[in-house]
């Protein structure tokens, strides 16, 4: 399955499409049924179950679902209170069982439920008979169609104070955005992902003539099929693969650069270098080994440091502390050949002069902002914007470069509109240090020759993956040790 995400209105093309090119309505329809029954029989044993049936194509998917999951051997009673339209109403005629109003009392007796109310499509909140039934589903498990019913398939987002909570999710062709951005993808529990019969050629068919030659403003989930990890030649040596520098806090405030530092080793950066102020050289050469110390003074001393050419990536921000000599070193370092990622008080320096930042910001600069960082330099975007992906595709194309806004759902964007979800990132990242150990993935990518939006895009990745293979006790060290497990599989094909 590509990991390609369609927005609701791209899948509604990509049906249409598929329907045109001879793919039957009704097989679609039946196909889909069939997987989401086939999905139920995996995971549940027959069982009481209540499919609510909306009036629409949710609905009718629903009817091939009572019908398939009857012949399996569970006790199944349908619940819709109004007509159906189209294929619905086919599939409606082809239920020969039990079938009520739409009301809690269907729920009764019910170990499982079915939701074929709306899907992805909905827009509005849910109201009437139907979110008296949701209302009442309590803590029994629900099966959604799609999407939870009430949970917008673009954003991720609560349409209102009623909503399905789901523990397994069924979709069809493409993932949508919001079965990966929060709290979308908590709602929707497990989500499988199934194939009922689309051509693939479907999903080019969503975008302009222009976007389609050149996939400027494609959308995906994070996996390592979106990028291509750097692999040394046989003739390689470590000057090919690129010298990284990190640059240190202070004496009292240097461990949040050797993450980073330790981050972009440990990905494949051939050389790193920590550059440090005089009062930190003997608290970081303590600590280091493989990774060099160079010594600096000022914006000044960094504009020399990066004078050779070969140091060609920059880690600027972390334990950096917020004042006037950082906004000079990020001037120093953007003035630079290398490659910037920008992160912690390298973002929070300027958030009091973001349009000098921007008119500085590069193609081979990366931001890393978390929520509050983001806040600081693009005010009032994420409130204003539908979703939390329109909003950094809004903040890449202001700022001139790649923005990958951290959390559980990070999400990257290109100035060209190109972006990816992420969402293999574990709750056990949420510790002290973890966010500069991904700075350090992206440098050392970067240094490798990756191009801005691929390095933040596997930088991430590797990210969760490290995190979700160590489990529980992660503390930010932890993060880099995880990669030579992880980097193999993923230049064998694998993951």
């Amino acid at each position: 399955m590509s990991g390609e995400l369609l927005t609701c209105a791209e899948m509604a093309k990509a049906d249409a499409f598929a329907v045109a090119h001879g793919v039957p309505s009704l097989t679609l329809m039946e196909n889909a049924g069939r997987l989401v029954a086939e999905a139920i029989a995996a995971r549940f044993k027959p069982c009481p179950v209540t499919v609510l049936c909306g009036p629409g194509n949710n609905g009718g998917d629903g009817f091939v679902v009572a019908r398939l999951l009857d012949e399996s051997g569970f006790i199944v009673r349908v619940a819709h209170d109004a007509d159906h339209r189209g294929d619905a109403k086919e599939m409606s005629a082809r239920w020969k069982g039990a079938r009520e109003a739409l009301t809690p009392a269907a729920l009764d007796g019910a170990r499982l439920v079915v939701d074929g109310l709306f899907g992805a499509g909905l827009s509005r909140p849910l109201e009437g008979a139907a979110a008296q039934v949701v209302e009442a589903l309590n803590d029994l498990p629900v099966v959604a169609i799609d999407m939870p019913s009430g949970v917008s398939g673009d954003t991720g987002q609560p349409l209102g104070g009623v909503y399905v909570k789901a523990v397994l999710t069924v979709t069809f062709f493409r993932k949508k955005p919001g079965h990966l951005l929060m709290p979308g993808r908590a709602l929707c529990g497990e989500v499988v992902l199934g194939d009922i019969g689309m051509p693939p050629e479907a999903a080019n068919t969503t975008a302009s003539s222009s976007e389609a030659v050149n996939h400027k403003k494609s959308l995906h989930e994070n996996t390592p099929s979106l990028w291509h990890l750097p692999k040394p030649g046989p003739e390689g040596h470590k000057y090919s693969r690129g010298h990284c520098v990190v640059v240190s806090g202070p004496a009292h405030a240097t461990g949040a650069a050797r993450l980073a530092a330790r981050g972009a080793l440990r990905v494949g950066a051939g050389l790193v270098s920590v550059a440090s102020a005089p009062d930190a050289v003997a608290v970081n050469a303590a600590h280091l080994t493989a990774i060099m110390i160079k010594p600096f003074e000022g914006a000044a001393g960094l504009t020399e440091l990066l004078s050779d050419k070969r140091l060609n990536a920059v880690v600027i921000g972390p334990g950096l502390g917020v004042g006037h000599q950082t906004h000079e070193m990020v001037v120093a370092a953007l003035g630079s050949a290398a490659s910037v990622v920008l992160d912690a008080d390298a973002i929070t320096a300027f958030k009091d002069d973001t349009e000098f930042l921007f008119r500085l910001l590069h193609g081979r600069c990366v931001l890393t902002p978390h929520a509050g960082e983001f806040e600081r330099l693009f005010p009032g975007l994420l409130d204003q914007s539908a979703s939390k992906l329109e909003a950094v595709r809004l903040a890449a194309k202001r700022a001139g470069c790649v923005v990958l806004l951290k959390g559980a759902d990070t999400v990257i964007a290109a100035p060209s509109g190109k972006a990816a979800i992420n969402a293999n990132a574990p709750p056990t990242l949420a510790t002290a240090g973890s966010g500069d150990v991904l700075t350090g993935f992206v440098a050392g990518l970067l240094a490798q020759g990756m191009p801005a939006f691929d390095a933040a895009a596997c930088g991430t990745w590797l990210h969760g993956e490290a995190a979700a293979r160590f489990g529980p006790g992660l503390i930010a060290e932890d993060l880099p040790e995880m990669l030579p497990e992880i980097l193999p599989e993923i230049l064998r094909g694998g993951s």
